[in-house]
């Protein structure tokens, strides 16, 4: 077999000093976001500086530029992080749960305590719509929490005999969608979170009880509902 042959046979092995950078770069880069997200939380993405961002993390501008176009994009992958421990979260919450009704109310207490936490209350809710606007905020966070909140809404649905087809499956989640992410928005924002996600958790409670009980009553839904034609 040629020396050529050979080499085509041997997996190219990266260099040392490649995988140092790589670490490195890899490093500098979560420092820039760690730091980010303790001043964007403590005072905010208009009054946290690059100057800050850059000393906080011990780094120079230049390598912040090199990860990052601007404080924006900086604060978008702060947001992104959040949105993706929030939702990791709330899948440790709901996961192994059969009992759909157990499993909604779980991933409601997880995703109740989540809004309260400091860093979500100002990066996500006060500050995430102003910063990367309304558009670019409800996709980072459907992105990040709306399959989680179809999982539990398929549950949910699925204890009944209703026969939904996927439209109005996604319709009842879209629905519940914007409804947790209003009831975030209460609590995030309220002088007491504790007990607006009190009353949230019995508000959302008292509908889940509803919709058990048709459930439980076998209550046929309306056949537009189970995606029949509304003029048959």
């Amino acid at each position: 077999m040629s020396k050529s042959s050979v080499s085509k046979l041997v997996p190219k092995v990266p260099s040392v000093g490649a995988s140092r950078r790589a670490a490195y770069s890899a490093s500098t880069k979560r420092a820039l976001v760690d730091v980010a997200e303790d001043l964007f939380t403590d005072h905010g993405y208009a009054n946290a500086s690059l100057d800050m961002i850059v000393a906080g993390a011990r780094v120079t501008k230049g390598a912040l530029y090199h990860h990052f176009s601007g404080k924006q994009a900086l604060f978008e992958a702060v947001f992104e992080r959040i949105e993706a421990d929030a939702s990791k979260t709330i899948q440790r919450a709901i996961k192994g749960k059969r009992d759909p009704w157990e499993k909604a109310l779980a991933g409601l207490r997880a995703f109740l305590t989540i809004v309260q936490e400091p860093r979500y209350r100002r990066i996500v809710i006060a500050e995430g719509p102003s910063v990367l606007g309304y558009e670019r905020f409800r996709e980072q966070e459907e992105r990040s929490t709306f399959a989680n909140v179809v999982d539990i809404v398929r549950s949910v649905l699925n204890a009944g005999t209703w026969h939904l087809d996927e439209d109005m499956l996604q319709t009842f989640a879209r629905i519940f969608f914007g409804t947790m992410s209003a009831a975030g928005e209460v609590v995030a924002t309220s002088t007491d979170p504790e007990m607006a996600a009190r009353r949230v958790e019995a508000a959302v409670g008292f509908l889940l009880a509803g919709i058990q009980a048709l459930v439980e009553d076998g209550i046929e839904l309306p056949p537009l509902f189970a995606g029949e034609d509304d003029d048959e």
